[in-house]
């Protein structure tokens, strides 16, 4: 007697419509640093209360550190965040006499 082996093939499942979520990729709004330039006008006392006066949370000892960079650098970086407030503070550090550089993205 003979044996009659079938290879038994599986059906393919019916088609599924596979609906891609959409992702919206969130990018952050650039940083954006405010820098002031050494110059040879400006002193060292006008330039560490300046920094204090319109630079928010920034400490005597951070003014004074960041001043003797702008002096012996050149230039330091005295703060960054959004674009907003760093064009606010660019600007009355600009009106109090600071050498300024243009606003840059960080």
């Amino acid at each position: 007697m003979a044996i009659a082996i079938s290879s038994v093939r599986a059906t393919p499942s019916p088609l599924t419509t596979i609906e891609r979520q959409r992702e919206t990729a969130r990018k952050p709004y650039p940083n954006f640093k405010v820098i002031v330039l050494n110059d040879d006008f400006n002193t060292f006392d006008h330039v560490a209360n300046c920094l204090q006066k319109h630079i928010p949370g920034m400490t005597p000892d951070r003014a004074r550190s960041l001043t003797e960079q702008v002096h012996f650098e050149g230039q330091a970086v005295v703060w960054i965040g959004p674009q907003e407030p760093a064009e606010l503070y660019h600007q009355q550090l600009r009106r109090e006499g600071l050498t300024m550089a243009p606003l840059e993205a960080a």
